[in-house]
């Protein structure tokens, strides 16, 4: 017999693979309730998308958020997501919740919602406070504790260091009549430009540390590659980094391209003055995790 731990591990291993939505998880949870308050096994795909609508709006109210919860449904979520995870099965047009998880159905509809919140609170921090201007007033008004915000959710994983650092530089450059613009989804891979400028510079944004010459010679190809001759020689690309040794700067200085670390972006957050400047800061940060991460799943 297939044991709940089975279960559970299959849950987890769903909640590892979500990018900006979590998806499997809460379809699972929505018919996992539907089975426990009626009893209920068939489905009709029209039927899946209603549990995991009803699942989602629990867990929004659960959260008191909607950043990584909930995603536009598609079909392909019953006929091929559920199934890979053997939470459905689908026969004649039709799908069939399985056991095990019909066997510890009770169990799992109370610890899915507890994985799914501490999944979310652990990928995006602080976050979702931001969207209360109240907070971000309270935050900025104290320099320290601004920049420790930033310091400790610029961690956590590579979509936190591409908003955090957009931010700071978005807000930087507003001062000089300067605008900039994401150009990419968060983490992508796209090895294109992350950044864009009204003033012809771009920049890419690498969560990683430079602390070997292959990993220099990679960066230093790949921007060889992405961007043209005359632009790099111009000096108008700029790498934006975890961390970077001396000499692998120096290295790239010699090409033309600057880098800015993680530390270069703490001390230019903490030069912002006025309180406007950091709230605007945090403002920008939610709004570019809102933009990407907001719940949409009609």
């Amino acid at each position: 017999m297939v044991s709940i731990e089975d279960c559970q591990r299959e849950i987890t291993l769903m909640l590892s693979r979500s990018k900006t939505k979590v998806i499997a998880p809460t379809a699972t949870l929505g018919l996992l309730r539907v089975f426990v308050d009626q009893k209920k096994k068939d489905f009709s795909e029209r039927e899946v998308h209603k549990a995991y609508a009803n699942a989602v709006r629990s867990m929004q109210a659960l959260l008191q958020h909607n950043l990584h919860i909930g995603a536009k449904w598609e079909d392909a979520y019953a006929s091929r997501t559920l199934p890979k995870y053997g939470v459905l099965q689908e026969r004649a047009g039709r799908f069939e919740l399985l056991a095990p998880y019909t066997t510890h159905a009770q169990i799992l509809e109370q610890w899915i919602p507890t994985e799914i919140r501490t999944y979310i609170e652990q990928k995006l921090g602080m976050i979702p406070k931001l969207s209360s201007q109240s907070f971000r007033a309270e935050v900025a008004q104290d320099v320290d504790r601004f920049v420790d915000l930033l310091e400790k959710n610029i961690e956590i994983n590579p979509a936190n260091f591409e908003f955090i650092c957009f931010s700071v530089i978005r807000i930087h450059l507003e001062k000089f009549a300067c605008r900039i613009y994401r150009d990419t989804r968060a983490a992508s891979h796209d090895k294109g430009v992350d950044i864009s400028t009204n003033f012809g510079v771009v920049y890419q944004i690498k969560k990683l540390r430079v602390v070997t010459q292959k990993v220099c010679d990679a960066i230093a190809a790949e921007l060889q590659s992405n961007f043209d001759k005359q632009r790099l020689d111009d000096g108008k690309v700029i790498l934006v980094i975890d961390d970077i040794r001396k000499e692998f700067k120096d290295f790239l200085i010699n090409m033309k391209i600057q880098s800015i670390t993680k530390s270069d972006l703490l001390k230019l957050a903490r030069q912002f003055e006025d309180q406007e400047d950091r709230e605007k800061v945090l403002r920008v940060i939610h709004d570019e995790f809102r933009r990407e991460y907001a719940s949409r799943f009609d």
